[in-house]
């Protein structure tokens, strides 16, 4: 089982919002598209699910073309950000009712019902209504719902995106055991690089409404091809300014100069972009070979176990991420350690060359 896409194309009006794109999707693991709000997720995903007309192209499931067929004929499941469940109907009756319309025997309907809902720990709500659940029993329902259809290809668009930390952190680590091994090919659309990271299988990188990298998750992580892939597998943004590159010696415009290894050694002198992710650019020097920034600190965030400061060097404004709680003053000077092992470096167009 497979899902192709053929370099297929999506139009609003005279603008081209999906540009052309092809990828062979797969079952046994899952298949992430990631990137900013806007980047084009969701269209993308629509056209998959057949909800949007194609401008060009073909879209393949299992080796059939069903480029032209409608969403009831694909066989698929379409799991939302927001709980859609028919109001009106049981749990049961809302898991049971892509079956019911499929015309699938009662007996077999109950018996799938019940295996979902024992998955997804739905059992003792099966009688209860929508507005009798919490906001994770509903996600749950949906994805109940997707499980006992059994479909060849499930679409979840940001399904975990309204839910609280807890319940979100704890679906997360469900989902790809609630798809192992029932053949269909998942699809998981996300704005959280950590998600992607988290859920492993392969990522489609998203921006602009076209695909910029695509293949196994860690891999992308570890081997950007372009600054745009870099951009968006990075939360915080990553850090990227210009460089002049002379013999072995980076330079930046605004900022110290640091020695070069490997391939970036290599490069031919001249002008780079150089790239580094906010967690290796640190408030202390944990290194001897890190490169010292002088900053001012501009806005400091601590989320959870982590203190993030942005900081300006000359017209530059980079970011730092690190574990534990700092004493940062806004308009205070800081020093901060980049670790030039973790930097990127790419030429003028954003193609990486090291």
């Amino acid at each position: 089982m497979t899902l192709e896409l053929r370099s297929i194309t999506k139009r609003v009006g005279a603008a081209l919002h999906i540009k052309e794109t092809s990828l062979v999707l797969e079952p046994g693991q899952f298949n992430v598209l990631l990137g900013e709000t806007g980047a084009g997720k969701t269209s993308l995903i629509k056209l998959m699910a057949g909800l949007d007309p194609l401008a060009s192209g073909e879209i393949f499931l299992d080796g059939k073309d069903v480029t032209r067929l409608n969403t009831q004929k694909r066989n698929i499941s379409l799991v939302h950000q927001f709980f859609v469940n028919y109001p009106h109907m049981t749990v049961f009756d809302n898991i049971a009712s892509p079956l019911r319309v499929a015309g699938m025997a009662k007996s077999e309907i109950q018996g799938r019902v019940e295996d979902a809902a024992d998955i997804l720990q739905l059992r003792p709500m099966l009688h209860r209504r929508p507005h009798e659940l919490s906001g994770g029993q509903q996600q749950r329902t949906a994805l109940a719902r997707a499980i006992a259809k059994e479909s060849r290809a499930v679409f979840l668009d940001e399904p975990l995106a309204n839910l609280d930390y807890k319940l979100r952190e704890e679906l997360r680590e469900q989902l790809p055991e609630l798809f192992a091994g029932r053949g269909a090919v998942v699809v998981y659309a996300t704005s959280e690089p950590e998600e992607a990271l988290l859920l492993g299988g392969k990522t489609a990188l998203m921006e602009d409404g076209k695909v910029v990298q695509f293949g196994p998750t860690a891999e992308i992580y570890r081997a950007p091809v372009d600054l745009a892939s870099a951009a968006v597998f990075s939360d915080p943004p990553i850090n990227s300014a210009r460089i002049v590159k002379k013999g072995t010696t980076a330079q930046l415009a605004v900022g110290p100069a640091w020695q070069l290894t490997g391939g970036a050694a290599a490069l031919t002198d001249g002008e780079y972009i150089v790239a580094i992710r906010p967690n290796h650019v640190l408030p202390k020097r944990q290194k001897e070979q890190a490169v010292e920034l002088p900053g001012t600190v501009l806005v400091t965030e601590l989320s959870g176990s982590e203190s993030s400061a942005h900081f300006a060097m000359g017209d530059e404004n980079w970011v730092s991420l690190a574990h534990g709680v700092h004493p940062y003053q806004i308009g205070g000077k800081h020093a901060f350690y980049m670790d030039p092992a973790h930097c990127f470096y790419f030429a003028p167009d954003g193609t990486r060359v090291a």
